[in-house]
């Protein structure tokens, strides 16, 4: 990975040992180097006498970090369980990897305690700003933390991914307070996560801020368009993020979510009180849009469709701590649904399951979630549709989701095209179902009026059950599968065509209800044509009964094939060959059950 390197930081590092920002700058790409969980490997080239080392982890952020510091001149060579070697300007030197602390959603950093070959013992920490400054001596650093904060808003109105790095030296007491608590935490049976996580946030504090990185996130090929078709389509596009907000609303605007011509409803408190007056206030705030875009229009719209003005919501993690789960939810899924865009950012997992729970239990919406990492994996299973995006995140994603895809843009011709196109298949065969099973039943219920419901048939037993079985399972099937009502490029070109499913225009009652009196009147066509052409004549009940179920397919048969909107050869060959091959059953039919003993 090829990294561009400032050349003042090279030279703090090789010429100025002695200097205490050259040992700070130093101790920043040692936490680099040594707070991870990357694997390096060392791979052959073309030249017997160069190797080429190679970072694989599951987070590209810490790949990314790693390289950083490689390029610099702090190279990670060797990583056991144990202990991991860093050549450190050209001098490798082992260091102790005497206990890791994971990340954890709740503390949002990672802590590695490392015995140095000096014989010392550092703590090295990283993690998202909010957390690290919680456990950073402000008193003692004030400068350097306003600086690394200013850095910090920078980096993400660039839409920077950030993360804070921070050290401190434990004393020999500390050290073995720290260790003999880990042993005892790392052993136990119950509960031994908590143990863990409480131990990491006692050790974890008066930490040394040693600076802040920034990491671009590029977005993939396609992201913009995407969200503009998937929101043509009449769809609602959230955001749930988990980086900073500033990094976050760069994230919106990249992806073309933002515009300028937004107005944006900002939500972010530390307080229940202050989240209720700002959720008050936003409310008061949507239905003022709403009440003048409603001027001179007969009809009421959303504040989200006045015209002129467009409102973005914009909540933080903190809030969502105190909205969430209380009667506080209410309130926001209000102002949510008024406004076309919501970004949440700075969110747990947890909470994204609970945003996507938020909309499900209070509508009948469908709801899709995507996501690439195992930090959405919560908000997947949550949602009716998963889909998992199988990138550098690592598969948690696409093992917990319902679709897999490798990327975002992809996810326009899974909806806009597949499924529209599965809808209207769907909601026609259903409706094809009932409608070929009535017909067929009601055939039979007029025959048992003319009997007075006598337990005698005119369909034989073996007609009745290939009817569904055979005679028009297999052209309802094909049908199913291969009709199209829209071709692939035209449903991409009018991302509003899949608004028919939304307005169940294929499946409703309506349809429903003229399926049925359809089934009705040909039913009593099926019957009485038959009956009375032969009713003075001397064929038997048999024969008139094979009519019935030669006509009932041919006439369902001949529904499907005028319905049927894009023919292929399959198709035909299906469809007509149903028809002829029920004329040669009923014939061997017939056959069989004239004959001696069968009658």
């Amino acid at each position: 990975m090829a990294v561009r390197t400032d050349p003042q930081l090279l030279k703090l590092l090789n010429n100025d040992s002695s200097n205490e920002e050259a040992k700070l700058v130093l101790e920043f790409f040692l936490a680099l180097a040594a707070c991870n969980t990357i694997v390096p490997l060392v791979l052959d080239t073309r030249d017997p006498k160069q190797k080429l080392i190679d970072y694989q982890g599951e987070s590209p952020d810490e790949q990314a970090l790693a390289y950083a510091a490689a390029s610099y001149g702090i190279v990670l060579v060797e990583r056991t369980s144990g202990y991991v070697v860093i050549d450190v300007l050209g001098d490798r030197q082992r260091f102790d990897i005497l206990g890791l602390h994971e990340f954890d959603s709740d503390r949002k950093r990672m802590s590695v305690i490392v015995g140095c070959p000096d014989k010392t013992v550092k703590l090295y920490v990283k993690g998202a700003d909010s957390s690290m400054f919680g456990i950073i001596n402000k008193s003692l650093e004030l400068d350097n933390v306003r600086a690394t904060e200013a850095h910090l808003h920078k980096y993400s109105s660039l839409g920077l991914r950030t993360l804070v790095v921070g050290m401190r030296e434990l004393s020999q007491p500390e050290f073995e307070e720290w260790q003999l608590a880990y042993e005892k935490a790392s052993t136990a049976v119950l509960g031994r996560g908590n143990l863990l996580r409480s131990i990491a946030a006692n050790v974890e504090c008066n930490i040394h801020i040693l600076g802040a990185s920034g990491i671009e996130d590029k977005l993939q090929d396609g992201v913009p368009e995407a969200i503009e078709s998937l929101r043509q389509a009449g769809m609602k596009v959230w955001i749930l993020t988990g980086d900073k907000q500033e990094t976050a609303i760069s994230i919106g605007y990249s992806c073309k979510l933002l515009t300028n011509d937004m107005t944006q409803i900002v939500i972010n408190n530390n307080s229940k009180e202050s989240c209720k007056r700002s959720l008050e206030e936003a409310l008061a705030r949507t239905k003022e849009h709403r009440v003048a875009s409603s001027i001179g229009s007969p009809y009421p719209v959303l504040a989200s469709e006045s015209s002129g003005t467009v409102l973005a919501l914009i909540v933080d993690g903190n809030s969502l701590v105190y909205i969430l789960e209380t009667e506080l939810q209410e309130e926001l899924f209000k102002v949510a649904t008024e406004c076309s865009v919501v970004l949440c950012c700075r969110v747990a997992p947890l909470q994204k399951a609970g945003i996507v729970a938020l909309i499900k239990n209070r509508t009948d919406d469908m709801t899709l979630a995507i996501g690439d990492g195992a930090n959405d994996v919560s908000m997947i299973q949550m949602a009716d549709v998963g889909v998992g995006i199988n990138g550098q995140e690592g598969g948690q994603a696409v093992m917990a989701s319902d679709f897999s895809m490798g990327q975002f843009r992809f996810l326009v011709p899974l909806l806009l095209v597949h499924g529209h196109w599965n809808y209207q298949r769907m909601g026609y065969m259903i409706l094809y179902n009932f409608y070929k099973n009535a017909t067929f039943v009601l055939v039979l219920f007029w025959y048992v009026l003319y009997t007075s419901f006598t337990l005698t048939t005119a369909i034989t037993e073996w007609s009745s059950l290939l009817y569904t079985v055979l005679y028009t399972s297999l052209p309802t099937i094909v049908v199913g599968i291969l009709d199209k009502d829209l071709s692939k490029s035209t449903l991409l070109a009018y991302p509003k065509l899949y608004g028919s499913g939304q307005r169940n225009e294929k499946y409703n009652l309506n349809l429903f209800v003229l399926n049925m009196l359809e089934a009705l009147w040909q039913s009593l066509v099926v019957f009485y044509i038959p009956y009375f052409a032969y009713r003075q004549s001397t064929i038997g009940m048999s024969s008139l009964g094979d009519l019935w179920a030669l006509a009932s397919v041919i006439v369902v048969n001949m529904q499907l094939a005028m319905d049927i909107i894009r023919w292929n050869w399959i198709i035909h060959v299906f469809v007509w060959g149903t028809i002829a091959a029920t004329v040669i059953c009923l014939f061997v039919i017939d056959s069989i059950w004239v004959l001696p003993g069968y009658g």
